[in-house]
């Protein structure tokens, strides 16, 4: 009896070592990204980068240049050049998805970038501002941002996809950032039509980076041919509430950049070519700040509080621009509160759609966000611009503060938040050690 005892306790303590260390394992795996999910997502980040970089290296320089070709003298048309490649964006953006759900994302990929390719050949070679805008308007053709969100959620777990899609909405920041840096240097040394070809040849540089260096789609997501309706994507309550976020938080963006370039010369002093000494380093540094808040609500399962604090950042900076204090300083606390908290929105928003989106169904989800997300940049510089027309630069903060009062409310209702990433993985042992 005693030996029998002895061997019962014997495997009775060698499955609960097997099991600790299940759970070590399935924790220690669950918190790192795999080679595979890194150079997955890096790759993916800068196939974001190439294409966003193209976009913006003409915002700080092309109403410069509009005053010298025919039509430019237009502040409309001018306008229509800038932002028509968010409205194509956004009737583009759903079909694109759904196309990468379907065929596949890296052909649905390699097509956008095509046709981004195309519209900025065409604006290169337009000698006044409609050839101007048929160019950047075949650019917003290319509507690939929800293809290449899907892509990065179908290459890397849950528990990472908030660092991968950090990675990539950290990329954009600094794209902007360098943008302005490089505009002014890259108009003076090949002209308008130069940075147009430009970005051309970053977008052929893109493709390569999808053929060559993207790794293939999951089998178990390519082989996945089940259908879940749109319309029961676009109905469910928790994505709309994402998606007007993200109108939201873009509508904002570009109404503040109608009015911040000129607020910044005119009542911090400093001359438009010296904006980048500005812009650069806040968006580093902001990114920099984003990232501890962001990890320590995925180990702990608090993304709500991040989430919900992020917005009030955005109102609060809001509210402080309508009083227009004057200064270099209060300028930079402002901007880099702001970037803070829209990187960690920007980061934040396509994780929770691609986990909350069926699976079969995420090119489809994030196709309507990035819709969302198209309209809204179209709707945030023509609400820029009229109310800035209509009633002075306070106002336009004004109805940016209620714009996102708005969306604090709606944010606030939503009800599925991620888990902490230790109870995932405690969960994946413990289902790894039932079936055992």
């Amino acid at each position: 009896m005693p030996s029998a005892r002895s061997a019962s306790d014997t495997r009775r303590d060698a499955a609960d070592v097997s099991a600790r260390r299940l759970r070590s394992r399935a924790h220690r795996d669950d918190s790192h990204m795999t080679p595979l999910e890194l150079r997955s997502s890096v790759s993916l980040a800068s196939i974001f980068a190439l294409r966003m970089l193209g976009l913006f290296l003409i915002l700080p320089v092309f109403a410069v240049h509009a005053r010298g070709i025919p039509g430019g003298s237009d502040a409309t048309l001018v306008g229509l050049a800038l932002g028509i490649y968010g409205l194509t964006q956004a009737l583009l953006q759903l079909p694109f998805g759904m196309a990468s759900d379907r065929w596949g994302r890296k052909p649905v990929i390699v097509a956008g970038l095509g046709l981004f390719a195309l519209g900025s050949f065409v604006a290169a070679a337009a000698v006044g501002i409609v050839g101007t805008i048929v160019g950047r308007a075949l650019q917003g053709a290319g509507a690939i941002s929800a293809a290449v969100s899907a892509f990065v959620a179908d290459s890397t777990r849950d528990s990472q996809r908030t660092k991968a899609m950090a990675m990539v909405g950290g990329s954009i920041g600094v794209t902007f950032a360098l943008s302005l840096v490089a505009a002014p240097l890259l108009y003076d040394a090949i002209g308008m039509s130069g940075i147009f070809v430009f970005t051309g040849v970053l977008a052929i540089a893109a493709i390569l980076v999808v053929v060559f260096v993207v790794p293939p789609v999951p089998l178990a997501v390519a082989a996945d041919a089940s259908r879940t309706p749109l319309r029961d994507v676009v109905r469910e309550p928790d994505l709309l509430r994402l998606n007007f976020g993200i109108f939201s938080l873009h509508a904002v963006q570009m109404a503040m950049f109608v009015v911040l370039p000129t607020w910044l010369a005119d009542r911090a002093g400093i001359a438009v070519s010296d904006h980048w000494k500005i812009y650069l380093p806040v968006v580093v540094f902001s990114f920099l700040l984003m990232l501890p808040p962001l990890f320590w609500s995925e180990r702990r399962g608090k993304l709500r509080i991040v989430f919900l604090a992020a917005i009030a950042m955005v109102l609060v900076v809001q509210l402080a621009l309508v009083a227009q204090p004057s200064g270099l300083l209060p300028f930079v606390v402002l901007l880099l509160v702001f970037f803070a908290g829209f990187n960690v929105l920007e980061a934040s928003l396509p994780s929770l759609i691609s986990r909350l989106a069926p699976v079969d169904a995420k090119g489809a989800a994030l196709g309507v966000y990035n819709t969302t997300q198209s309209l809204g940049l179209f709707f945030g510089g023509l609400l820029g611009g009229w109310v800035q027309q209509s009633w002075g630069r306070p106002a336009v903060f004004v109805a940016c503060a209620a714009l996102m009062a708005a969306w604090l409310v709606v944010a606030s209702g939503h009800r599925r938040w991620p888990r902490s990433a230790r109870a995932a993985a405690h969960g994946a042992a413990a289902s790894a050690n039932g079936s055992a």
